[in-house]
């Protein structure tokens, strides 16, 4: 397997405003870093757990010969109810905590996770054994809100013996150790690249393919899931803390209409109408990514304090804002109008340019 990145998807590519670095924090041997605001790796350096897979909100990370939602229906199809650390999957990490949901709705009794092998595999970092447990508290705790089912923990210490060769893969700083025997002039140039960082630049066909809204796959196979799943008699309302990866929003009166709030949302969570006249919200499609509050000057979008479970349920679109649109009388354009002359911003911009530069104008001639 190996690390891929996709920067059209990555949030921090969308804008350098965004303060997204759950892709560093995670990676156990430091290999992810920023390069002009924007993730890069050394390839020889990755040990391939998949934990940026598993956190990276929009989905921007994957591993080759590795599909999360694959191997979630090959589970399924082979009513498999236990996953195994290191033997299954490369890591437990690579499992978002809307994916350990799926796979609790999914069978027939509860899943279990084995993570007997967290104890020498996260030997040189607990961030991902931290990770996977935290995720694991945190899919169960939504389970307790509409369902009996939960995922069960198994981290039994069991003895397991390994080898020289397999110490030496698992050391992936060794360039030659990573590789093996290198027999070939190309295979030691492959193997000199994957020791490179490598960087990924916004070229044209990057910035065209960012303006493109997607909903991250783990979202649509979990929105299936709920589908099929009998509707609590009460809909709880949980703490927005204690979710990590949708949220509902409200927007208060220092917001100026400015656009860029659902311009930028990478899912189209947030949208407007033809005439930009309102602003809609819709959490089903939000994966909290943060971007929204990130770029808002005014600090005009907030979190509401509790996410209502009658969302995943009854997804509904709801209108944060709305403004009232006019034709500037100068240039004729749509704005959103406040009271006053009916004259847009950069009207208003462009006449106060022109009174001072009359003004100074007059002052010369003296």
């Amino acid at each position: 397997m190996a690390l891929e990145f996709d920067v059209s998807s990555c949030v921090r590519a969308t804008s350098k405003f965004s303060e997204c670095t759950k892709c560093v924090d995670i990676c156990p041997v430091s290999t992810i870093e920023f390069v002009d605001n924007i993730p890069a790796f050394t390839p020889s350096a990755c040990v391939e757990c998949g934990g940026c897979v598993g956190v990276c909100p929009t989905e921007s990370f994957s591993l080759t010969d590795f599909s999360v939602i694959n191997f979630f229906f090959e589970t399924m199809e082979k009513k498999r109810d236990r996953i195994s650390c290191s033997v299954d999957v490369p890591c437990l990490s690579i499992f978002s905590v809307e994916e350990l949901i799926s796979f609790a709705l999914a069978s027939s009794g509860n899943i279990v996770l084995d993570m007997s092998s967290c104890s020498y595999c996260c030997a040189e970092s607990n961030r991902l054994s931290r990770k996977v447990e935290e995720n694991i508290e945190e899919a169960n705790f939504v389970l307790s809100a509409f369902s009996n089912k939960k995922i069960v923990v198994d981290s039994s210490f069991k003895s397991v013996e390994i080898d020289k060769d397999e110490v030496d893969v698992a050391d992936r700083r060794s360039l030659f150790s990573l590789k093996g025997i290198v027999k070939s002039k190309k295979e030691f140039d492959e193997a000199v690249l994957e020791d490179d960082l490598k960087e990924f630049a916004l070229d044209i066909d990057t910035i065209s393919r960012i303006k493109n809204k997607k909903i991250p796959d783990r979202r649509k196979l979990l929105f299936s899931l709920l589908k099929r799943e009998e509707r609590p008699k009460v809909y709880e309302v949980l703490a927005q803390e204690d979710l990590s990866f949708t949220s509902q929003k409200f927007v208060d009166e220092s917001c100026t209409n400015c656009q860029i709030c659902y311009r930028i949302c990478p899912t189209g969570a947030l949208s407007s109408d033809l005439r930009f006249s309102v602003i809609n919200f819709d959490a089903m499609m939000c994966v909290k990514c943060h971007l929204c509050h990130d770029v808002c000057e005014p600090n005009a979008i907030q979190l509401q304090a509790g996410f209502e479970i009658k969302e995943f349920f009854e997804p509904t679109q709801r209108t944060l804002a709305k403004f009232n649109i006019e034709r500037c009388n100068e240039c004729g354009n749509y704005f959103t109008y406040k009271g006053g002359v009916k004259e847009c911003f950069r009207c208003k911009i462009e006449e106060e340019e022109a009174i001072e530069l009359h003004a100074n104008a007059k002052k010369m001639d003296f």
